[in-house]
């Protein structure tokens, strides 16, 4: 046997001991965009995506039991969720609405108001531990989280399975890397507007004019890009109770700046804006600019429905699993 065959045998024994998961794939991606950055401490697999969605779904996440990653990120609505703010387990106020999750793993900062978040797993400890507001009220109870899962056999073999490089050893860590594994999975390119780029069917008229417009008319300067965003801050509305940006840099030149969200989905990510104040896509339009004629807001609204993948908020992958460990949960 050669020293190549050996080594290549060698690596097949320790992958089968050590439970190492399989080679990672993506799915098949529009030309030009390549798959989302990965932490290199976190590299994906099939059995971390798996748990990393069971714990999407995992009330016992929350301080009572009451909430989880998909109560405010629906997946019929984009992953993201239909009221204005949305209250923590404890029933504190919400501050901001909740952005959607399409594509989420390319988007360089992941909040709207603090650029130093640029990792899906640094975000998962603001819905966690966070205070300012309370969401899922965990903060000081890691141990606790841990027990939760912990008395679960099937959550004790997922983790082993995830994470063969700690033994299955189930931590907030862990969970956080999970979760951010499963939500970089959330791809969304299949909208009628990505159809007709790719030259399989054009857009309704209505829709090719509010292209044409958005290009035109400013809306691209900020939502640029594949996903409709330029990561970037900017200040649209008056300053109210809310400083934005200016809240974690400390600068009053920052107050009132939010980051771009992107628009795949965003006609069913209603209401709109950082606090949710605009109702409908019309609202949000106008917000942007008053003067709008109305058969300009008919176009743009029709092309801002085109980015809508009614694939992605269908796909049984991505929902609450029906089953884990061979049984029904």
């Amino acid at each position: 046997m050669s020293a190549l065959l050996r080594a290549l045998a060698f690596l097949a024994v320790c992958a089968a001991l050590t439970g190492a998961a399989p080679h990672w794939r993506w799915p098949s991606l529009p030309r030009g965009v390549a798959p989302p950055p990965v932490p290199a401490n976190n590299p994906m697999s099939a059995a971390k995506v798996a748990l990393g969605r069971r714990l999407f779904y995992e009330a016992d996440l929350s301080i009572n039991g009451t909430m989880s990653c998909g109560t405010c990120h629906a997946q019929k609505h984009g992953f993201a969720d239909d009221n204005r703010t949305r209250p923590g387990a404890l029933d504190d106020a919400g501050r901001r609405n909740v952005p959607g999750l399409a594509n989420v793993g390319w988007l360089p900062a992941l909040t709207f108001a603090d650029p130093g978040l640029t990792t899906l797993e640094a975000q998962v400890t603001v819905p966690l531990f966070g205070e300012h507001p309370v969401e899922m009220g965990m903060k000081g109870k890691d141990a606790e989280l841990v027990r939760r899962l912990a008395r679960d056999a099937c959550y004790v073999r997922m983790f082993r399975k995830a994470f063969p490089e700690m033994r299955g050893e189930i931590t907030t860590a862990a969970v956080a890397k999970a979760l951010g594994a499963f939500q970089r999975t959330l791809i969304a390119f299949d909208t009628p507007w990505d159809r007709a780029r790719r030259g399989k069917a054009p857009l309704p008229e209505a829709a090719a004019r509010g292209e044409h417009l958005f290009q035109t008319q400013d809306c691209a300067n900020c939502h640029a890009g594949p996903n409709f965003t330029d990561g970037g801050y900017h200040r649209l509305l008056p300053v109210h109770d809310d400083r934005g940006l200016g809240e974690t840099t400390g600068s009053a030149e920052d107050d009132g700046r939010f980051r771009t969200p992107g628009l795949r989905n965003v006609a069913l990510t209603a209401p709109y804006l950082h606090d949710g104040r605009a109702a409908t896509l019309e609202d949000a339009v106008a917000a942007h600019n008053p003067s709008i004629t109305a058969a300009h807001m008919h176009d743009i609204a029709a092309f801002l429905n085109a980015l809508t993948d009614q694939g992605f908020v269908t796909d049984p992958q991505f929902a609450l699993p029906e089953s884990a460990c061979g049984k029904r949960l």
